[in-house]
């Protein structure tokens, strides 16, 4: 069994804060996708889409994106609950962690394609849209902070892979030049819990 990893790209790192978070070792294996390894023949046999990360199996089965590969590990290794336990636990932390996805990591995401340096010779940039989207975020980011003025954690009073994803996330926008305002107190109070966690260094 080994994770198909790049130590610098936000989605492979959600899968190894999951893994720490669970006391578990995977081997790694570094793909470099700056230089379009995850793009040639023999890694789009593995995944023909080119993401990362890819869980592979020791029966030569893969897995790929993050969250399936994180609950493959949660149906093996139950505890902690990072996907919560009973139903409606399981449903909210699902839904939040979905809000993370589309609502915070997707304009973040489209910041990076439409802003970013390291973008500008592989998509067709529209830095309008870029500019757009960095609007959408802080929006989001003042949402985030009225609702964590209402719980501890993103998903409730439990630490969830939704608080995952939202971390990486947020991190990932540092690297585009967007930080949380200092007057949201309630996010900056959050994040800085789950970013002294141990799993978070991952």
């Amino acid at each position: 069994m080994k994770i198909y990893d790049f130590k610098l790209a936000p989605n492979p790192r959600r899968v190894r804060i999951f893994l720490a978070e669970k006391g578990l070792k995977v081997p790694l294996e570094e793909i470099d996708i700056m230089k379009g390894v995850n793009r040639q023949a023999q890694f789009l046999r593995i995944n023909p889409l080119g993401g990362i990360p890819v869980l592979e199996l020791d029966d030569g089965r893969y897995l790929a994106e993050s969250v399936a590969i994180c609950r493959y590990f949660e149906e093996l290794h139950p505890e902690p609950a990072l996907f919560g336990k009973g139903a409606f636990e399981r449903a909210t932390i699902e839904m939040w962690n979905r809000r993370m996805e589309f609502s915070v990591f997707t304009p973040i995401g489209m910041v990076w394609a439409h802003l970013h340096e390291l973008t500008r010779t592989r998509v067709k940039q529209i830095p309008e849209v870029g500019e757009q989207q960095k609007k959408v975020v802080e929006m989001r980011y003042r949402w985030l902070d009225e609702e964590l003025g209402q719980r501890e954690f993103i998903a409730g009073d439990k630490y969830s892979i939704a608080d995952i994803t939202g971390m990486v996330a947020i991190d990932f926008a540092k690297f585009n030049n967007i930080s949380i305002a200092p007057e949201y107190k309630h996010l900056q109070r959050w994040h800085q819990a789950v970013s002294a966690r141990p799993s978070a260094a991952a």
